[in-house]
């Protein structure tokens, strides 16, 4: 049995309109600890994270707590949008909802994202199987992959979730990878 705990960031700074730089917020700094204080207690053995700072900063806590060094994996990144800021991001997200493979130009579709999230995913399974990892994550990104394993899980499921931050999803995987669970932790 392998167990990966997805960590969708904490509060992103909003005035940082730098998708990748992006950091987190005073308020997201001091929420990653409550994530430090779950994994803590499930005997992890690797972590790993989207490129994004708000990501890698939301793990780093953990990572540093108790020595682990924090694997990047660039597929895990979050959705690229377009080349620019959007302004009425509701509107866009229920679009790309209804629409897996609607994108703006210059952008990524939701089924762009969620085939590289699940590529990414089964090579961190195949790399450490019957092993509990942490991948540091996004929410859309972490949406798109829930979705692959359950296709109920939609834009409304989606919507209730944009200002959970932080948020963990276990998942957990048979030796075949076949998903045998997925669970929401509140912490």
């Amino acid at each position: 049995m392998t167990t990966v705990y997805f960590v969708r960031h904490a509060q992103p700074n909003y005035e940082n309109h730098d998708d990748a730089r992006r950091e987190l917020s005073e308020k997201g700094m001091k929420d990653r600890k409550r994530v430090t204080e779950f994994l803590s207690n499930q005997k992890i053995d690797a972590v790993l994270s989207s490129p994004y700072k708000r990501a890698i900063d939301t793990v780093k806590d953990f990572a540093d707590t108790y020595g682990f060094e924090i694997g990047l994996v660039e597929n895990f990144k979050e959705r690229k949008i377009s080349g620019g800021w959007i302004g009425d991001f509701t509107e866009f997200a229920e679009k790309q909802w209804n629409d897996f493979n609607f994108k703006l130009p210059d952008g990524e579709s939701l089924k762009e994202v969620q085939i590289r999230n699940i590529e990414a995913l089964n090579q961190a399974l195949d790399k450490y199987a019957d092993q509990n990892i942490v991948i540091g994550s996004h929410g859309t990104a972490l949406s798109t992959i829930i979705n692959f394993y359950d296709p109920s899980f939609g834009y409304d499921d989606f919507n209730k979730i944009k200002d959970v931050m932080p948020w963990i999803v276990r998942f957990q995987f048979d030796e075949d990878r076949k998903c045998t669970g997925i669970h929401s932790i509140d912490v």
